[in-house]
């Protein structure tokens, strides 16, 4: 359990930078078009990529750390024993949606990549790049889903929205 959390948590760090690699992209893109009339012809398609990446990457670390959205006007009423019901329930129907779209993301990105499709643009990257992303950022969801729900019962806060401190 601790091997995949901290394998979250590595991939939200790597998402995280690649947040950032896509600002700096998008900054330089801009200063290059606007101040120097440069435009590049691969900093919208990176940053793409690195947003796409960085996104999927943080899912499960996002799980980890319970900051995803959640809505407990009402869970927040309940009892200890109902709210980690509810917590369980919410965590079963994270793990189903992530092994179904990774399964279909994996079809999708196995497809492209041996058709060897390219994104079609200046840069002509083959497309499987990103579309690998899918796949690999709902496999650690799916995983981290599992542990937290094992870790569910010792919970003293079990609400997705809630904090691990």
């Amino acid at each position: 359990m601790n091997f995949i959390t901290r394998v979250s948590l590595a991939a939200g760090v790597v998402g995280a930078c690649l947040m950032a690699a896509t600002g700096a992209m998008l900054t330089y893109e801009v200063v290059a078009r606007y101040f120097f009339v440069k435009p590049t012809i691969w900093a919208a398609e990176l940053s793409q990529m690195c947003l796409i990446w960085g996104c999927f990457l943080a899912m499960a670390q996002v799980l980890t750390l319970r900051r995803h959205i959640t809505v407990n006007a009402v869970t927040n009423l309940l009892s200890h024993r109902l709210q980690q019901i509810c917590a369980a329930l919410a965590l079963i129907a994270v793990i189903v949606f992530s092994v179904i779209v990774g399964y279909w993301g994996w079809d999708i990105f196995y497809d492209s990549f041996t058709r060897g499709r390219t994104s079609g643009s200046l840069m002509n990257l083959p497309i499987w790049i990103t579309e690998l992303s899918v796949p690999v950022g709902f496999a650690l969801l799916a995983a981290q889903s599992v542990v937290e729900l094992l870790r569910l019962p010792g919970d003293s806060h079990p609400g997705l929205g809630s904090s691990h401190e």
